[in-house]
């Protein structure tokens, strides 16, 4: 998809490279590709944080598997960048379903896969890497996200992994369109 929005932050290759080797070490195949744009779930959330796009951005694309194990080890094997002040943003949602916008049936079913989300977050490192990679049997889970909606909900297991093993919290909750959305932050 093309945008016609610009958001001209510089990216930071030396970072890109550190990356790189963090999670071939960990056996998860990275390469980098200099040339791709940023993903509109990249520079939309970027534009309203840094709109002067004065600050140095690493992209990541998820595995075409959308394996949540996975994407939570790859959150695992960043987080040493946290001690360099790197910040690490998982940008999705907590609910994506395009044709349920809208539907008052889809109300309770957010709530509960809300709930499951908030709990599983909540939880201690270990725990909440196991609620997480789990988020399947959730009640609603996919009716929230589809087949092939996860990457939506994905980001989220790789902020987990990089966040510390201490509970996570629920910054933002809104109803929208009569389904709950959600973010959460990881210390």
């Amino acid at each position: 998809m093309t945008y016609e929005l610009a958001y001209p932050a510089p990216g930071q290759p030396a970072l890109a490279d550190q990356i790189a080797k963090l999670l071939n070490a960990t056996g998860l195949p990275a390469t980098i590709d200099a040339h791709r744009g940023f993903d509109h779930g990249v520079f939309i959330p970027l534009k309203v944080m840094f709109p002067e796009a004065d600050i140095p951005i690493v992209q990541l694309s998820l595995r075409s598997d959308l394996g949540p194990n996975a994407h939570i080890q790859i959150g695992q094997a960043l987080r040493p960048l946290r001690d360099e002040n790197v910040l690490i943003i998982g940008s999705g949602m907590s609910f994506h379903n395009m044709r349920a916008y809208g539907d008052s049936n889809f109300s309770a079913v957010s709530n509960q896969f809300d709930d499951y989300l908030s709990q599983a977050v909540a939880s201690n490192g270990p725990e909440r890497a196991r609620l997480l990679a789990g988020w399947e049997q959730a009640p609603g889970a996919r009716l929230c996200h589809p087949i092939g909606g996860e990457e939506h909900l994905i980001p989220l297991m790789v902020a987990a992994g990089a966040g510390s093993d201490q509970p996570g919290v629920k910054i933002y909750s809104e109803r929208v369109m009569q389904t709950t959305i959600s973010a959460f932050r990881f210390d």
